[in-house]
């Protein structure tokens, strides 16, 4: 990929979410729930069952179109626990963005990892990302509809403390919960894994009640340091509780396995760091036991 569709690809993140919020979906949303086999985590069937983790795979519908997410929660416990909402990079839903559910679901919390293109829309090269981004992002109405909705799905399931849950997201998803605080929903937390940082529509002072932590590579040309500086500086001025962590000579989509192979097969300044990806992980941890400290 080119350097300046890589710049486009970033540039049309932006407008994943819009200055307003709603907490009612604009059309019917109706959800079933059926088991998944293994292969749909990236997990062994005998490593899930020895964990006690449910994995549910979730069919649901949001403006007339259909959506799969994927449940992950500790069956071997009947206390109700917070929930985390999981977005997905650039590519859509795929086993990377549903493992990381699995490890939530291992720390003691109900995670979703949600859907934003639509079921079946799971990209393997980057023309088909864009595409199904470019799709996404169109209508920032219709992208924040599909979170909420997400959101709603969380909220409702018996194992949900309903009035505690948290977004994380990675690359394209980083973006999409940022903007979401943004807008001011109301949420406890959101963290940002190598996502974009900029924004058509920056946050309004005391209009974002969430919790912020944003996980940079320090060496993604991607998410250059002025606009590291124009984030910290909206932040700032908003009066956001926000953490920033960035790692020195690391590259853009530092937490995903996948990444390096990813990035030599297309040209993508893409590259996995171990220490970063155990570190953030660990600081995801920590940032989760503050904002829920009293539960």
């Amino acid at each position: 990929m080119k350097n300046g569709l890589l710049i486009f690809f970033f540039a049309s993140i932006l407008g994943c979410a819009d200055s307003t919020t709603s907490n009612e979906l604009s059309d019917t949303q109706t959800a079933e729930t059926t088991e998944t086999d293994a292969s749909a985590a990236a997990q062994s069937t005998a490593e899930i069952a020895q964990s006690n983790i449910v994995t549910q795979e979730l069919s649901y519908e949001v403006n007339g179109e259909q959506h799969t997410g994927f449940l992950a929660f500790d069956g071997a416990s009947d206390t109700k626990r917070p929930g985390v909402l999981v977005v997905h990079e650039w590519w859509g839903h795929n086993d990377y963005v549903r493992d990381r559910a699995v490890q939530l679901a291992e720390m003691g919390y109900v995670a979703l990892a949600l859907d934003m293109y639509g079921s079946g829309k799971l990209a393997e090269h980057p023309d088909d990302a864009m595409a199904f981004m470019q799709a996404a992002t169109a209508d920032p109405a219709a992208l924040q509809a599909r979170f909420l909705a997400a959101k709603q799905l969380l909220t409702e399931h018996s194992a949900t403390q309903a009035d505690q849950v948290a977004a994380i997201g990675y690359c394209f998803g980083g973006a999409v919960v940022l903007n979401m605080a943004r807008s001011g929903l109301d949420i406890d937390g959101v963290a940002s894994f190598h996502g974009s940082l900029a924004t058509p529509a920056p946050a309004e002072a005391g209009a974002v009640t969430a919790k912020v932590l944003v996980l940079h590579g320090e060496a993604d040309p991607l998410v250059p340091p002025d606009q590291v500086a124009a984030f910290k500086a909206e932040m700032d001025a908003a009066g956001v509780d926000y953490e920033f962590i960035n790692y020195p000579e690391v590259l853009h989509g530092f937490t995903n396995p996948g990444a390096t192979a990813k990035g030599e097969q297309f040209g993508l300044p893409l590259a996995y760091d171990e220490a970063a990806d155990s570190d953030s992980w660990a600081r995801l941890e920590m940032f989760f036991d503050e904002i829920w400290s009293d539960s």
